[in-house]
């Protein structure tokens, strides 16, 4: 019996850190954002319509996909979830920049930004956080399986 409660304590002691380690994680990342916004992006946001709100829809999942992969630590669903964000980080940045090429019409004039080369730098750091995450989930199971054999 008195295992058991051992057992129960370091279980709960365990999840209860991940969550604060989760928690802190989500609140950094969202504080840094906010810093950001107020010093750099705000006066960005009264020329670009819509940029508050798209910023703010990837702030959200992505502090999500933090907090879901910082709780599962320790288990290879940690991986999958930080593939999610790697998969998720691409497909937000094409969907959100339309393919690369964005136009504004100001009084009669147009303005067509190309960020063609912006988009495959950020795509290609994506992927590389895609195959990290793919590489630490094939070595944890490949420790797993020589942690069972032994």
């Amino acid at each position: 019996m008195a295992e058991t409660e051992d057992d129960l304590k370091t279980k709960l002691r365990k999840i209860t850190f991940k969550a604060l380690k989760a928690t802190i994680k989500g609140v950094l990342f969202y504080v840094v954002y906010f810093i950001l916004w107020t010093m750099f992006l705000a006066s960005a946001a009264a020329i670009i319509p819509g940029l508050q709100q798209m910023i703010e829809t990837f702030i959200m999942v992505y502090v999500f996909l933090i907090i879901v992969s910082e709780l599962a630590s320790g288990t290879i669903f940690q991986f999958f979830f930080n593939a999610a964000k790697a998969l998720f980080t691409i497909g937000y940045l094409i969907l959100s920049l339309k393919g690369g090429t964005m136009g504004i019409t100001i009084e009669n004039v147009n303005l067509v930004v190309d960020l063609r080369i912006f988009l495959a730098i950020a795509m290609l750091l994506s992927l590389l956080g895609l195959a990290k995450s793919i590489l630490q989930a094939v070595n944890f199971m490949n420790e797993k399986a020589e942690y069972a054999s032994i």
